[in-house]
């Protein structure tokens, strides 16, 4: 990362080859379809890019990488929620009847009970297999405050799954 401050972008290339798969897990983790998925992987690049030089040498830059990016998937969701909003006003306007709900995957449904804070600090540790201390970086906390939020995530998919699998699918309907 230094190497590529310092305008050596042969070391970009080797950062983006070495880099991208994992930040591309870590927007696939959120259910994003493959093609938002890549396109925010290219916008976390492009800012990357932009802020390069507010990188500190001698801190690891993992978790700069991935507050980057998870700054790029917020921005995302924020606008695509504003986007829906919008069109759920101009489908009800010209049909009256909102709009049927779509289907998840199971993943998407055993996390749903989770906030998103909890669902965000699961992927990076799980999907993305990064450590407390780098998921406290890029999430801009303390790794007590990581902890804290793995504890009660845990906790309360302890409690939706029981012993014998998620209350959804327990019950052969809805929780």
């Amino acid at each position: 990362m230094v190497r590529y401050q310092q305008g050596d972008f042969a070391a970009a290339t080797i950062l983006i080859d070495r880099i991208s798969p994992r930040l591309h897990r870590f927007f696939l983790a959120k259910s994003m379809s493959r093609g938002d998925a890549d396109d925010l992987l290219q916008e976390t690049w492009l800012q990357i890019h932009k802020v390069r030089h507010t990188y500190r040498a001698g801190e690891p830059a993992l978790p700069w990488f991935y507050a980057i990016a998870r700054h790029i998937r917020v921005d995302h969701y924020r606008k695509s929620l504003r986007a829906a909003a919008g069109e759920r006003e101009l489908e009800e306007m010209s049909k009256g009847v909102s709009s049927a709900p779509r289907q998840s995957c199971e993943l998407q449904a055993l996390l749903a009970p989770l906030s998103e804070g909890q669902r965000e600090v699961i992927a990076m540790l799980k999907v993305a297999g990064m450590s407390l201390e780098e998921v406290a970086r890029a999430t801009s906390s303390t790794v007590g405050s990581v902890k804290q939020k793995v504890h009660r995530a845990y906790k309360k998919l302890r409690e939706t799954i029981g012993p014998t699998g998620p209350r959804k699918w327990r019950s052969g309907g809805a929780a």
